[in-house]
């Protein structure tokens, strides 16, 4: 500031930041209407449950619920491989990129939507899951969450159903697993949400293969915890500085991935050099592209040209590798 006044600070609330829901799922008729009372009364079971702990002597280190979930819930995602038991139905989000914040859907539409114990507050998203039912078994990556359905019940998209059963069935039994370490699509990417300042951070974390456990910034010389709201960007609300900024992950298995270069580009998708696991991604230079968002964006302007050809639908992204070269990488695991 030339004249010497402080710069004004936005303190913007949760809820001007939180992302519309996607065109909420209808209810399927006939076969395929939902079982919510069966729902209702587990809720009710643990609000009485809550209840009657309340009126005797409460725990005394009992540890707080995940955000977006009723006092008492018990959430967590599908980890580690063991089978489960359930029943899918399906549904369509209509290219939307549901409850996890994704700019789009899956570009091969084979997605899943988790009732709220199983989608734990966004501890879910960006997970895999493998479902059988009577016609196979699909691979679906978790992208949204489903209010009114119980543990066990999938919601998947309609492709995906039709991979593992005829659709005019509705609902079907199935068994499902969590993914471990599935292939990765690319490097790590990440976008700032609209919106986002010096003052305000909040990111979305992509291509990471398993559920995420942690996400931190790099700030005079340590590392800064993200806290992860239930739509599933990762905030410090008192912001943290304009970048360029090193983020590091860690995923729900203990892997852990270091990126450099991150920019303040609020609405773009930006993609690292480093993968989650696996094989290193190399450097590639690119130059800026328009934002992804949940509708298709707009083409780009004469000074910018997407990084990758990428089909229909598909986030055009910008290439962190392009940030100032005085920016020196951090080692994973420093701090």
């Amino acid at each position: 500031m030339t004249d010497g006044s402080a710069p004004s600070r936005p303190t913007p609330a949760g809820d001007a930041h939180r992302p519309a829901r996607a065109g909420r799922r209808r209810a399927p008729t006939g076969p395929r209407r939902w079982l919510a009372a069966g729902g209702l009364a587990a809720l009710a079971a643990v609000v009485a449950v809550t209840l009657a702990v309340r009126g005797g002597a409460a725990p005394a280190c009992a540890a707080p619920p995940p955000r977006g979930l009723p006092a008492g819930a018990l959430a967590a995602p599908p980890l580690g491989g063991a089978v489960h038991s359930g029943k899918a139905t399906f549904y369509d989000s209509k290219g939307a990129g549901g409850n996890c914040s994704r700019p789009a859907a899956p570009a091969n539409h084979l997605y899943v939507a988790l009732g709220p114990d199983e989608y734990a507050a966004g501890a879910s998203c960006g997970g895999h899951l493998d479902v059988t039912g009577p016609r196979g078994t699909v691979r679906v990556l978790v992208m949204d969450q489903c209010p009114e359905c119980e543990p066990g019940h999938l919601d998947l998209s309609a492709e995906a159903f039709a991979r593992i059963a005829d659709p005019v069935q509705g609902v079907v039994k199935v068994t499902y697993r969590a993914v471990v370490d599935p292939p990765l699509p690319g490097p790590l990417t990440f976008r700032l949400k609209e919106g986002a300042s010096q003052w305000w951070f909040a990111v979305l974390v992509g291509d990471h293969g398993n559920p995420l456990r942690a996400v931190e910034v790099r700030q005079g010389g340590s590392w800064r915890a993200a806290a992860r709201e239930d739509y599933n960007y990762w905030l410090i609300p008192s912001g943290a500085g304009p970048g360029p900024y090193t983020i590091r992950v860690t995923d729900a298995y203990g892997h852990r991935a270091t990126a450099t270069g991150i920019r303040m580009l609020p609405g773009q998708v930006q993609r690292s050099t480093v993968r989650m696991y696996g094989a290193a991604a190399p450097a590639r230079p690119a130059t800026p592209s328009r934002s992804a968002s949940a509708r298709p964006s707009p083409r780009p302007s004469a000074s910018a040209t997407p990084s990758t050809t990428a089909p229909p639908g598909t986030p055009a992204v910008v290439d962190a590798a392009a940030a100032p070269a005085s920016l020196a990488p951090v080692p994973a695991g420093c701090g």
